[in-house]
């Protein structure tokens, strides 16, 4: 089941890479099903903060009417920064399930595209 959610959170990425910005991104499932999707808005919203972790824990905290995500599993496809990992700490989140090879293939190709 991770493998699917792992998708979802690629494919988010893909999202991000598509408007030019740094491609993570993340999902957030709880009992079986995502609640929050969130992929990097840095260059889009010119907000430092609009990381896809921030942006998913945001709609999944909405989606559930509390900020507590206590039964809540994150899929990201890279390692979380330290402003999301205090974030996700914050929220209090369940699982953290990051690392994709093909999410770091993904953030090479978009710095490969940089240069």
């Amino acid at each position: 089941m991770r493998d699917k959610w792992m998708q979802a959170a690629l494919a988010e990425a893909e999202k991000a890479y598509k408007k030019d910005e740094i491609p993570v991104g993340c999902v957030a499932v709880f009992d079986g099903k995502i609640i929050g999707r969130g992929h990097n808005l840095r260059e889009s919203l010119d907000d430092p903060t609009s990381h896809a972790e921030i942006m998913c824990l945001r709609r999944a905290a909405k989606k559930l009417g509390d900020w507590r995500l206590y039964n809540v599993s994150l899929y990201v496809t890279i390692k979380p920064c330290k402003m999301c990992r205090e974030a996700i700490k914050e929220a209090r989140v369940k699982r953290v399930y990051s690392g994709l090879p093909e999410g770091e293939k993904l953030l090479k190709k978009f710095f490969r595209k940089l240069r």
